[in-house]
């Protein structure tokens, strides 16, 4: 079987995400996840149908890649998302670790149409207790009991 260019993952990506919109499962994004010239992982933005803010495109084939090729780790595998990710699904993919990411859109073209992550960007660079959402330390000394148990633990799998 001839393998697809990253032109056709790219439109599969589109696809899926016309597909979700017009099905209102969410807004207009979609993401494969490919691996030796084989679509591994799909997803599109499933945030208003399922009422979960992480349903994001990216979030969604990033889980169905790890289910299929049954690894937390996505070495080996490209990313076609039909527009830049954002704040969250750019830290689910540096931790999912694939090789590259191909992206549509840019997260310009997201806020013109009222998908706008920018003050997500804002918030992560000031300092904790300038935050819009108020974040307080609780329970620090209790919480470091389970670092300390993974830090001993012999069985543990790191990543």
């Amino acid at each position: 079987m001839k393998e697809k260019d990253e032109t056709e993952f790219m439109k599969e990506a589109v696809q899926a995400a016309i597909k979700g919109m017009d099905a209102n499962e969410g807004g207009p994004f979609g993401c494969v996840v490919v691996k030796d010239g084989i679509i591994v992982g799909r997803g599109n933005n499933k945030v208003t149908s399922t009422n979960d803010p992480t349903a994001h495109a990216e979030i969604s084939a990033i889980r169905d890649a790890c289910i299929n090729l049954n690894s937390f780790q996505l070495e080996g595998c490209i990313i076609y998302t039909s527009c830049e990710p954002c704040p969250m699904c750019l830290g689910a993919i540096y931790w999912a670790r694939p090789d590259r990411v191909f992206y549509g859109c840019t997260h310009n073209d997201a806020a013109k149409i009222g998908f706008d992550d920018e003050f997500i960007y804002k918030e992560i660079a000031l300092p904790i207790n300038d935050r819009s959402i108020p974040f307080e330390q609780l329970g620090h000394e209790m919480a470091l009991d389970a670092f300390k148990k993974w830090e001993d633990k012999e069985d543990k799998i790191e990543y």
